[in-house]
């Protein structure tokens, strides 16, 4: 049930001059006072929140009180027949440290959008220079190609659908003011240790249910960070785990008396003695047990604490002479009448706004109250204001908060009550024992003269095993001690062991059960028979079981980052620590420093990216492998995702990669189709041009032979005619020949027989000369034959021409 609440709180309905004068801020103080620190309802709802705390951290370090265990177990109060270990088993500071430790490793990057009209604006250009280059992408293409004049608006690669485009937003697109404004961001949680703050929030949220950091601004430090715990706080009542609807924050500090009087110089001597004074006699009733022992005479209890109520803002509107309007600010007590003259009228607003207190618990002394200074006000709406308080408790209902170890608290009492139990049935276990009869021993007879004596018989039976033993007695009757060494069992207190360990495991495992924490979450007991994948999906159910925590965790990071960026333009325009601050931000990017100038002058959302764990990189991983194998993505695909750090968006490009990559592909296979039914066509072609001109060639070949034939024939012809013709000229010539041979043979015989005429002539004078000269003379007959000088065979050889 939550705790009862008296709100006594003066109202808000006051005049801007009352709400920041010195009563109404004291009245605020001791209205908190009494609401939280008042002993007279019997219920000071700070020490029993305090004291919860308290002892939800013993139990989570393992220190709880053991009374409790020592009533259980005690008779009337008397513990003097225990002997036993009551140290508490640190059950619970396992499973805490599993939860915390691992949620703090989680790493997480911090993003800033700019969400102001010029940043905005800024993005909506860039991406309708986008949208342009990829509507005209084929004629920049051409434009390149034809006239060498890049014609595209952006540099960078074109999407290629509207998917890919918001993609590439998320991913790629990132303004130079939301780089310097994450740089500024990260420095700020650098400088105050952020990581270390980090650690005790998230052991709080699991211990206790509850953190809480503080974010403020000074001139002398700048914008700091500072853990809260929940045990000092202060707060309005409130159902929302997010603490959105409160009008009032705080905490309580123990301060030494010097360092009040450092923080507040204002305050004098009379004033420290008399506060020490107050303080001492009402020391008891603010502070819990457990604090008590921890101040001394020197300290004091201060309520810092903040108060959010509303402020006007009033100006007078009076029309000039030249038809302006002029405009001049008032105070909220200015109400001109509605029938007075002169053309005035009045403009007028209700703003939220912070008042900072600090107020001596005890006492009637504030220290302070003023309105906030720098207060954070989003830009997207100056009307609100942030508190200075970051707060969340996932499992609160009903304004009572839950916690993992609140819940396991009553099965950790019953696990130390059985591990005590287990030490007194092991204290009241004894050995096993042996029973020995004297009497039957008396009537043994070793045969050597001596009788078996109980030493002997227990030396034999302890070394050997051995032991003996008589039927009858020496008269003859039968020995009922015939066994004189028998075993004595020591009872069951093995069984009782057996029950208390299976008691043990049981209330183990309903810790496991009641958190979600399995074995496979922390490795103590991994089944040797469960396949690897199933441990990781078990692991990861146990994840999902502790997520609340997680994300209240990250909650309150990105209610300080986004304090921060607010607080950024606090030290730009105030802080004397402004020329530093931006050296720090250079030291990550010299280009930012001009944008720091006016960096006060954007509004950002803050989101908070959680990069994935291990279990979510292999499940990325796996899928990046599977869409290698099957060749859907190519390697500078894979790289690229890996440098992603948001598994949704490595996902999503992911998808789109293998959809752009299957669409090539099948590009790709349509081009090679189209080339092979060209290449095809082409060798079809060059198969017919090739027969065409074998056709060609044969035709030709059989034309030139034709034309060889023909001009051969041809030739022949001419050679024949030619041939004829000289054979002609040649008949003719030898007919010529011939004929004038004939003739000339004609004439030579015409003339040889005329000169064989004219020598028989001759011849036949002279015969007839001689034979007249014969009768005359009377000479004797002559031969008129020749001698043989006028033929061949005469004699006539060529023997003389032979060589020698």
């Amino acid at each position: 049930m939550a705790e009862s609440v008296i709100n006594n709180f003066p109202s808000q309905v006051v005049s801007d001059a009352e709400k920041i004068s010195y009563d109404y801020g004291l009245k605020i103080a001791k209205a908190i006072g009494e609401e939280w620190f008042n002993n007279d309802r019997n219920s000071n709802r700070h020490r029993v929140s305090n004291n919860n705390f308290h002892n939800l951290r013993l139990y989570a370090r393992g220190e709880q009180s053991i009374q409790k265990y020592k009533d259980e177990l005690s008779i009337n109060g008397d513990l003097s027949y225990l002997n036993l270990d009551w140290k508490p088993v640190p059950i619970i500071a396992k499973f805490v440290d599993i939860v915390a430790n691992g949620i703090a490793e989680r790493t997480y990057d911090i993003k800033a959008f700019s969400q102001d009209p010029y940043g905005v604006s800024a993005r909506t250009k860039y991406m309708e220079n986008i949208l342009a280059d990829m509507r005209s992408r084929e004629f920049d293409q051409m434009a390149m190609q034809d006239f060498g004049v890049d014609t595209r608006y952006s540099e960078d690669t074109l999407p290629d659908s509207q998917e890919e485009l918001q993609l590439h937003m998320q991913i790629n697109y990132k303004q130079a003011v939301e780089l310097a404004e994450e740089q500024a961001i990260n420095v700020l949680m650098e400088g105050s240790k952020y990581e270390l703050i980090k650690k005790q929030f998230y052991y709080d949220l699991t211990v206790l249910g509850i953190g809480a950091v503080k974010t403020s601004f000074n001139t002398s430090e700048g914008v700091v960070i500072d853990y809260v715990d929940p045990a000092n706080l202060v707060y309005s009542y409130t159902d929302s785990p997010y603490f959105d609807d409160i009008y009032y924050v705080g905490e309580v500090k123990t301060i030494p008396v010097n360092e009040l009087a450092k923080q507040f110089p204002h305050l004098t001597g009379s004033d420290l003695e008399d506060i020490m004074k107050n303080k001492s006699t009402s020391r008891s009733n603010y502070n819990s047990i457990h604090t008590e022992n921890k101040e001394d005479s020197n300290t004091i209890q201060v309520l810092y604490f903040n108060y959010k109520t509303y402020m006007n803002e009033v100006y007078k509107m009076k029309e000039t002479g030249s038809g302006a309007d002029k405009v001049i600010e008032k105070d909220d007590t200015f109400n001109p009448p509605e029938n007075k003259e002169g053309g005035y009228s009045k403009l007028h607003r209700s703003i939220e706004c912070l008042y900072d207190g600090a107020f001596i618990l005890g006492t009637d002394k504030l220290l302070k109250w003023e309105m906030s200074k720098n207060m954070m006000r989003p830009k997207s709406d100056f009307t609100k204001v942030k508190m200075n308080y970051s707060i969340v408790a996932p499992r609160m209902y009903n304004g009572k908060i839950d916690s993992l170890v609140s819940r396991i608290t009553g099965f950790a009492d019953m696990i130390q009550l059985t591990h005590l139990k287990l030490q007194q049935v092991m204290s009241r276990m004894v050995p096993d024992g042996v029973y020995l009869d004297a009497d039957g021993l008396a009537e043994i007879d070793l045969g050597n003269g001596t009788n078996y004596n109980p030493q002997e018989a227990l030396n034999m039976f302890f070394q050997t095993g051995s032991v003996i033993g008589r039927s009858f007695t020496s008269e003859g009757d039968m020995n009922p001690g015939k066994v004189p060494i028998q075993e004595i069992q020591s009872g069951n207190g093995g069984a009782k062991l057996q029950s208390l360990i299976a008691t043990y495991n049981y209330y183990l495992q309903m810790i496991r059960d009641t958190t979600g924490l399995n074995e496979a979450r922390d490795g103590s007991m991994p089944d040797k028979n469960a396949l690897v994948g199933v441990q990781k999906l078990a692991a990861a159910n146990s994840n999902t079981a502790t997520r609340h925590i997680l994300q209240s965790g990250l909650f309150l990071t990105a209610e300080v980052a986004e304090c921060l960026s607010l607080r950024v333009s606090d030290i730009i325009e105030y802080s004397p620590t402004k020329d530093a601050f931006i050296q720090a931000i250079g030291v990550h990017n010299m280009a930012t420093l001009e944008e720091m100038k006016d960096l006060h002058l954007y509004d950002f959302g803050i989101f908070i990216d959680l990069l994935p764990d291990e279990e979510e990189k292999a499940l990325l991983e796996n899928n990046i492998q599977m869409a290698l194998q099957q060749q859907t993505i190519d390697l500078e695909d894979a790289i690229d995702l890996r440098e992603i750090n948001s598994i949704k968006l490595a996902n999503q490009l992911l998808k789109i990669r293998r959809v752009k990559k299957q669409e090539r592909d099948r590009q790709l296979q349509l081009e090679n189709i189209k080339a092979q039914s060209e290449s095809n066509t082409q060798a079809a072609q060059n198969a017919a041009q090739i027969e065409m001109q074998k056709d060609q060639m044969l035709t030709n070949g059989k034309l030139q032979l034709e034309q060889t034939k023909s001009q051969l024939d041809s030739q022949k012809m001419q050679q024949e005619v030619q041939y004829k013709k000289e054979l002609m000229q040649l008949e003719f010539e030898m007919n010529m020949q011939l004929k004038q041979l004939e003739v000339s043979g004609h004439r030579d015989r015409e003339a040889q027989k005329e000169d064989r005429k004219d020598q028989r002539t001759k011849i036949q004078a002279t015969q007839q000369s001689e034979m007249i000269d014969q009768r005359n003379n009377q000479k004797p007959p002559k031969n008129f034959e020749s001698a043989g000088n006028d033929i061949v065979g005469g004699g006539f050889d060529l023997g003389a021409f032979e060589p020698n």
